[in-house]
């Protein structure tokens, strides 16, 4: 439950971000609730996320494992929910985002991957635990702009997920969504 209300007051900057959040997402997204409570706080953080969407250096398909896998050890539902529904909306394989939490027991991920998703998991446990050998091979195989991408972003995963989590936020049924088309795939063979 939400240790926040979801219903602040309705500004112009709330009715836009309302507007907008629903045209893109379909509703109104929680964390942008919550942010409306302080509209500097929730007009940065707009801004900020407007800037994050445009980096490009890094394959989206590592980016949205670093996402996701800095989530989940964090424990945030809701970016694991929105994480999901985002990514498959994008065509990443399904069975790669919902091993996530257990990446290390799957054999669908490339090293490169795993690299990345270890990499996400030492940067978010506290204090970070990133060692000297896994940053050089993901500095080697990804080139530094990625590298530094990456790095960025999943910085910007453990302010979502911190501030999610620490608020109550929980999934609000983007991935349910994903599930139910999938189930409606018929299976070819």
């Amino acid at each position: 439950m939400a240790r926040i209300s979801l219903t602040p007051r309705r500004t112009l900057l709330f009715r836009i971000m309302e507007w907008y959040s629903k045209r893109v997402y379909g509703k109104v997204l929680d964390p942008g609730k919550a942010l409306a409570h302080n509209p500097r706080a929730l007009w940065t953080y707009l801004r900020f996320e407007q800037g994050v969407a445009k980096w490009n250096k890094l394959d989206a398909d590592l980016k949205e494992l670093a996402v996701m896998a800095s989530a989940a050890s964090i424990g945030c539902s809701w970016c694991m929910d929105f994480g999901y529904w985002e990514s498959h909306k994008r065509g990443m394989d399904p069975q790669k985002l919902r091993d996530v939490p257990a990446w290390r027991d799957s054999d669908i991920y490339s090293p490169l991957e795993r690299d990345v998703m270890e990499y996400a998991e030492a940067m978010t446990a506290n204090p970070p635990t990133v060692e000297d050998d896994l940053a050089d091979r993901l500095r080697t195989r990804l080139g530094e702009p990625a590298f530094v991408e990456l790095t960025a972003m999943i910085a910007v995963e453990n302010y979502r997920s911190r501030f999610n989590s620490a608020l109550g936020l929980t999934s609000q049924g983007f991935k349910d969504s994903c599930d139910l088309r999938d189930a409606r795939r018929p299976v070819s063979g």
